[in-house]
């Protein structure tokens, strides 16, 4: 009997990086440091990623039922379900808009709202579990705080600027809320099981992901973005004392969430960058266009050597004839 592999959720954390990366490409190359075509390519291998990802999850739930509801209710893997989502969105405000102005609408408008909806789901999911504390990790920013301030970028850059700040007060106050509790849960609770450490890296993405943002939709910087900016400062150097809980990670499908974390923090350091232009800001661009390059295209690099070792997908449970 042959079984449809089973697709984990967090599987849709590698097109999510791969955008992320397109995204700081063409940040860099809209500010004349980097050619387009190295962002372009980036969010096509993205849109492949994606597209994969999703057939095989369907092919996974449609094999068995039950299984959709099981994942969207997992306390854990839940909240990664958000990406299937979000994803489309920057990928049509990105790459399908400069080309095709109201495809690049209509596309991030379905996936606006089919975020909304699951972000919607998700919160009165949780409070009517109820939601055990301890199960709490920073991947629960993805529904509502991610979905949100993306979608709120992306409708900022198809032209719906009201429609953009909606999605930005939905964004940043879900942040300030979940935030919170996520906050209190890593300080007073015991430290995430292992396969959860590399959401840690998450904590840096709300003040990049709001500051983009913002960006979108107010063109410049001003005392809002520089009070994002200095908290998005402290969870970057936080980081730094988080590095003995990372450097023995092994390889997993979860270290996918380094990815799109640190490629909002990059993409928003070009932004000051450019517009600081301090002595030498050429060769910071081409630092953190390096950096964050080499850390993703490392990561994908691993994730390829996995599967061509049949490592990266979970293996079937064992059937009885």
């Amino acid at each position: 009997m042959t079984l449809a592999p089973r697709i984990p959720l967090n599987f849709f954390g590698m097109s999510f990086g791969l955008a992320g990366l397109a995204e700081t490409w063409l940040t860099a190359a809209q500010q004349g440091h980097a050619p387009d075509t190295v962002g372009d390519v980036l969010l096509v291998i993205a849109a492949l990623v994606w597209l994969a990802t999703v057939v095989g999850y369907l092919r996974y739930v449609g094999a068995g039922a039950g299984r959709l509801k099981a994942d969207l209710t997992d306390a854990v893997a839940g909240p990664f379900a958000s990406l299937a989502l979000i994803t489309p969105m920057i990928l049509a405000a990105q790459g399908l808009a400069p080309h095709a102005a109201n495809a690049g609408k209509i596309v991030v408008d379905v996936f606006l709202a089919l975020t909304v909806l699951l972000g919607g789901w998700f919160t009165g999911q949780w409070v009517y579990g109820p939601l055990e504390l301890d199960h709490l990790h920073p991947g629960y920013f993805l529904p509502t705080v991610a979905g949100g301030l993306i979608a709120a970028a992306s409708a900022a850059e198809v032209g719906q600027q009201r429609l953009a700040e909606v999605m930005f007060g939905l964004g940043l106050i879900c942040w300030l809320i979940l935030g919170s509790m996520i906050l209190t849960r890593l300080l007073f609770r015991p430290s995430l099981p292992a396969p959860l450490l590399p959401t840690l890296a998450i904590e840096v993405a709300p003040a990049a992901v709001a500051s983009l943002a913002y960006f979108a939709i107010n063109g410049g910087l001003d005392i809002f973005a520089a009070g994002l900016a200095g908290y998005g400062l402290l969870m970057v150097l936080a980081q730094l004392r988080l590095l003995p809980l990372f450097l023995p990670l092994k390889f997993t499908p979860s270290t996918w969430a380094f990815t799109f974390s640190w490629a909002a923090v990059c993409t928003m350091a070009l932004h000051w960058i450019e517009t600081g232009r301090p002595a030498g800001h050429l060769a910071y661009t081409y630092l953190v266009l390096a950096a964050v390059t080499a850390l993703i295209g490392a990561i994908a690099l691993r994730t390829l050597i996995a599967l061509g070792r049949r490592q990266l997908l979970p293996k079937p449970p064992a059937v009885r004839p």
